[in-house]
């Protein structure tokens, strides 16, 4: 969770609100306590909407990694078709429970993966 107070004159000049949740690993559908971790940051969006703030709400997808490689190997199927199931469904899950995130990352898109090289050219 990050907060900061606006400089600029937008339209509100409202205090910014910014909250993420960890982005689970694809390697299985979605478990009670990565659910509950959506919904806690929910509630403080939706408290810190209510109270006027200008809020960003991030949550996404996880889709690297050997364990990924497995089930989608125990499935028969490739791995970026596995991790679309899997996303298939926890978009859904978010639905289910009307999280109300700004914005979904997949760390498969190319627009994340340009980040992260970006920011790691940055460190070197």
């Amino acid at each position: 969770i990050i907060q900061e107070k606006s400089n600029n004159n937008s339209i509100m000049n409202k205090e910014k609100f910014y909250i993420t949740t960890a982005i689970p690993y694809m390697n299985a559908k979605l478990h009670l306590g990565q659910i509950y971790e959506f919904i806690l940051a929910d509630v403080v969006a939706r408290f810190n909407r209510l109270n006027g703030k200008d809020i960003f709400f991030l949550t996404g997808a996880d889709e690297h990694g050997q364990k990924i490689n497995k089930s989608a190997e125990e499935r028969g199927v490739p791995p970026q078709e596995y991790v679309d199931e899997m996303v298939k469904d926890m978009k859904r899950l978010l639905k289910l429970y009307s999280i109300s995130n700004d914005s979904y990352i997949r760390t498969t898109d190319k627009k994340h993966e340009k980040v992260v090289q970006d920011v790691l050219i940055k460190l070197k």
